[in-house]
């Protein structure tokens, strides 16, 4: 289990465009689908992952705690699935299903959203404005498996809190830890070596 941090993109960098099918509905969804919200949360995550394994739970209950509120959830799953099947679009269902996330899962088969997006790790968290640009791309908390530290997603709750109570969130922020983007051969971008 190779750790790699988030690749903290600019701050103020614009959403990218995605056009992806979620394994629960099989209906495909932009961010377009996401207009008119105070904000827009996505995170990249994989089934096999022993670092979204440990923060699952968490992601379940924060998407239930902001149901209803003016924030969209999105996460997408880029994992190479010939070679990490437990990725596949089936068993990220099954993963939803299980864990009752109320929010649709993506699956990028040409990892291009996970590149547009300089996703590097999973869990990755990007959390866009009503104007869809980057505030905050960092750690759910400072939890990781083994630590001792309790799952409480302090550090990404008060980064959404703050974005949906109208208030500027601040540019210090840790990077999101993890397991790297599984890379199809020859497909890992630039800014993963």
């Amino acid at each position: 289990m190779s750790l790699t941090p988030s690749t903290m993109l600019a701050l103020g960098t614009p959403a990218a465009e995605f056009f992806l099918p979620d394994v629960i509905s099989g209906v495909k969804m932009s961010l377009q689908d996401f207009d008119g919200l105070k904000g827009l949360l996505v995170t990249f995550i994989s089934r096999h992952c022993p670092y979204v394994q440990h923060v699952k739970k968490e992601l379940a209950k924060l998407g239930k705690d902001y149901a209803g509120k003016s924030l969209g959830i999105v996460a997408i799953s880029s994992n190479d699935v010939t070679n990490y099947p437990d990725d596949a679009p089936d068993l990220l269902k099954q993963m939803a299903q299980e864990e009752g996330f109320n929010f649709p899962i993506l699956y990028d088969a040409t990892q291009e959203a996970a590149k547009t997006y300089t996703a590097a790790c999973t869990p990755d968290f990007f959390l866009y404005d009503a104007k869809h640009r980057l505030v905050y791309r960092g750690q759910l908390d400072d939890s990781r498996p083994g630590n001792g530290k309790p799952v409480t997603g302090k550090d990404l709750r008060a980064a959404i809190d703050t974005l949906l109570a109208g208030r500027s969130i601040a540019e210090q922020q840790k990077p999101s830890m993890g397991c790297n983007i599984k890379w199809k051969a020859g497909n890992a971008p630039a800014y993963f070596h």
